[in-house]
């Protein structure tokens, strides 16, 4: 086989981006790190150009993050990914499943539809629908459809008076035209990272929280540890999973007094939680998976040799 060369996009010098480079290097003997704001396309000559590579001539690019902080631009950024692939460039995951993901409103849609149970949600543009709701739920979240790490989330309560309720709704969507949002689960501080690679179940990690926060991201202190769900619980984040076709996701879920919910699929995964949390170093699990696949599209597009006669 012919040694490959795999183009990781991300964010030079963040760790996770580095981790999954680093692994590459170690099994191909290549390097390419890619920030999407160095990328350039020639739609006329099919290039798409990262500091003087074309990466349309990798054999393959593996995405493991777009931007920094999602936003409607980080859907036009994934849009430029789809060159490489129809070029031939394996791209881990594809572009068109990637961008149904990133979108909040558009993971929301697909987890709804394929029967998967999450918090009671609702979406509007209603600044008089959004407080009804906050007094419906009691405690609602409103997220950002464009947001990660829980950046730009607010937490409103039916305890508000009217006035500073609506203030608050009017506060968000100068920011959020759509709201989103979703009713406060009790989730006794923890929630749970359930890894996938290649559709196959890795393991899974607790995020628990360490203070008074209603959040358990990292980011505002929460901390990994260790956790085993049951198997009703890897069935239903496998079923969520499934929906979107990932190479490597992780599928956000916690359990509630009602059942296990699953908030999202992450359109990129982490891989931080498992080593801290697990021990296990799934950058280099990802690195396999993506040299395995390669060279299997390598095997298969080789053309038979000529039979000899007799």
């Amino acid at each position: 086989m012919k040694s490959l060369k795999v183009a990781v996009i991300g964010i030079p010098g963040k760790w996770s981006t580095e981790v999954i480079a680093d692994a590459l290097e170690q099994k191909t003997g290549y390097r390419l790190v890619v920030d999407m704001a160095d990328v350039s396309a020639d739609l006329q000559t099919g290039q798409l150009l990262a500091n003087g590579v074309d990466l349309c001539k990798v054999d393959g690019i593996v995405v493991k993050k777009i931007s920094q902080q999602y936003s409607p631009d980080t859907l036009d950024r994934i849009e430029l990914l789809r060159l490489a692939e129809d070029s031939g460039v394996r791209v881990f995951t594809s572009p068109e499943k990637i961008v149904r993901m990133i979108d909040r409103l558009a993971c929301t849609m697909t987890l709804v539809n394929g029967d998967i149970p999450m918090p009671p949600t609702r979406v509007t543009e209603s600044i008089d629908y959004a407080c009804q709701t906050v007094m419906e739920f009691g405690e609602a979240v409103f997220k950002p459809l464009f947001s990660t790490k829980a950046r730009g989330m607010q937490l409103l309560t039916a305890q508000s008076d009217e006035h500073s309720l609506r203030s608050a709704v009017e506060v968000f969507q100068a920011q959020n035209k759509v709201m989103y949002i979703q009713q406060k689960q009790d989730l006794s501080g923890r929630d749970f990272g359930m890894i996938f690679l290649g559709g196959q179940y890795i393991g899974s990690y607790a995020r628990v929280s360490q203070n008074t926060d209603w959040s358990t991201v990292i980011d505002k202190g929460g901390k990994y540890m260790p956790h085993e769900p049951p198997d009703s619980t890897i069935e239903l984040a496998s079923r969520a999973q499934a929906l979107f076709g990932m190479d490597f996701t992780t599928v956000d879920v916690a359990d509630t007094p009602d059942g296990p919910i699953v908030f999202e699929v992450s359109a990129f995964g982490g891989f931080k939680g498992a080593k801290e949390g697990l021990g296990i170093d799934v950058a280099q699990m990802y690195a396999d998976y993506v040299i395995k696949n390669l060279n299997l599209d390598n095997s298969e597009n080789q053309s038979p040799l000529p039979q000899g006669e007799g």
